[in-house]
């Protein structure tokens, strides 16, 4: 990383977001629609307007920010408005920082993709533990399912008071799920495969996966407010956003004060719910472009798509969509991306990195049901275009 960037990204979480879109940032080939007052920007504030969006969005070429922009409350009830560097929960979209540790133990020989699951952890059934191997897990091809639709995680998983005690009780319920398909043979999301891979972090490592992503990956990157918080944590923290879900009667409601704030996991797993900023992201992608996560062979083989996927509607020759390891890699206009989004109660987030093209984008919401597709789309047809 270069000195202008190194220092650049210093100031993202500490100075206002009027000093981040100055004529300064901006840079020759930037297109107009993603400059401050272009298309997207108008279209996130008319959404902001119409109380459609509530977050933050980020847009950042060669590691310097072009459009920074904050909108609505981070907590309604104590009056903390959204700023640049709040803090907000990813849901999925931190999936890619337990892949990304699993990389670095196999950079140092500590593991191989085509491990079977058994190889690490026990307590597994042999038809299980003996053919769903790491690539499998990291590609979300290993049959393995999802437990929000498991009844008895759903009613444990808010009695778990401590992080230890998440994943002990998190890896006895899924070892007990069968498979959907024989591994390898069909591709299908999966919380279960992310979750079991935290855990091999953790078992491979000797350490807690909270800590040893904390020291391995947001700590060499400079990600100095990205980590998984706990849910008193969450409540306490002025810091952090709190997530506002859409209810029966279309109000807004705090989805971390109220009873069902109380039925969410104590703290998030390899699976998701790892919080970040818009600054942090923007850190993190550009650590992991220059070579600072993992040397370039590997971060070659992190980021490159492995496995196909079926389109979503109507093919678009335009765009062709694949799995790397732990984030879609698709090809959109013959340029290459790694991105993931997320969402649960009161959380909506999506990053991606144009590798071809220098760009980064983020977009961070605390809050449910908005089109999502929508943002997404005013920020990549801009990029993918150039």
């Amino acid at each position: 990383m270069t000195r202008s960037r190194r220092s650049v990204l210093g100031m993202m979480g500490a100075v206002p977001a009027a000093m981040l879109v100055s004529s300064g940032t901006a840079e020759a080939g930037i297109p107009d629609d993603l400059r401050p007052g272009g298309s997207y920007d108008r279209f996130v504030a008319q959404l902001a307007a119409e109380d459609k969006f509530s977050g933050t969005v980020l847009l950042s070429h060669r590691g310097r920010p072009v459009l920074s922009r904050a909108y609505g409350m981070a907590d309604k009830q104590l009056s903390i408005p959204n700023q640049v560097d709040t803090i907000f929960a990813l849901a999925s979209a931190s999936k890619p920082f337990t892949a990304l540790a699993i990389l670095q133990l196999a950079q140092q020989g500590k593991i191989s993709f085509y491990d079977t699951l058994g190889t690490h952890l026990d307590g597994f059934p042999a038809e299980i533990a003996g053919t769903v191997t790491i690539h499998h897990l990291l590609t979300h091809t290993s049959g393995m399912g999802d437990l929000l639709g498991n009844q008895e995680f759903m009613a444990k998983a808010g009695t778990w008071t401590s992080a230890d005690e998440v994943m002990t009780e998190l890896m006895k319920i899924i070892r007990k799920e069968p498979l959907a398909f024989t591994p390898g043979t069909n591709n299908r999301y999966s919380n279960n495969g992310y979750d079991t891979l935290g855990a091999i972090v953790a078992k491979v490592s000797g350490k807690p996966f909270y800590d040893y992503v904390r020291e391995h990956i947001f700590a060499v990157a400079g990600m100095t407010r990205t980590g998984f918080y706990t849910r008193p944590e969450w409540l306490s923290d002025r810091r952090i956003a709190h997530p506002y879900t859409m209810d029966t009667s279309g109000q807004r409601v705090d989805a971390v004060r109220t009873a069902q704030g109380a039925a969410r996991m104590f703290i998030g797993t390899g699976g998701g719910n790892g919080f970040s900023t818009a600054p942090d992201l923007v850190r993190f992608a550009c650590a992991l472009t220059d070579g600072k996560l993992l040397n370039p062979t590997y971060t070659e083989l992190y980021m490159s798509p492995k496995v196909p996927q079926r389109p979503r509607g109507a093919a678009d020759p335009a765009f062709q969509s694949f799995i790397a390891y732990g984030a879609p890699a698709p090809i959109a206009n013959n340029h290459r991306l790694f991105t993931h989004g997320g969402g649960a109660a009161g959380e909506s987030t999506n990053w991606t990195i144009y590798r071809d093209l220098d760009w980064c984008g983020v977009i961070l919401s605390n809050y449910d049901q908005i089109d999502l597709a929508a943002i997404i789309d005013r920020e990549r047809n801009p990029i993918v275009s150039l």
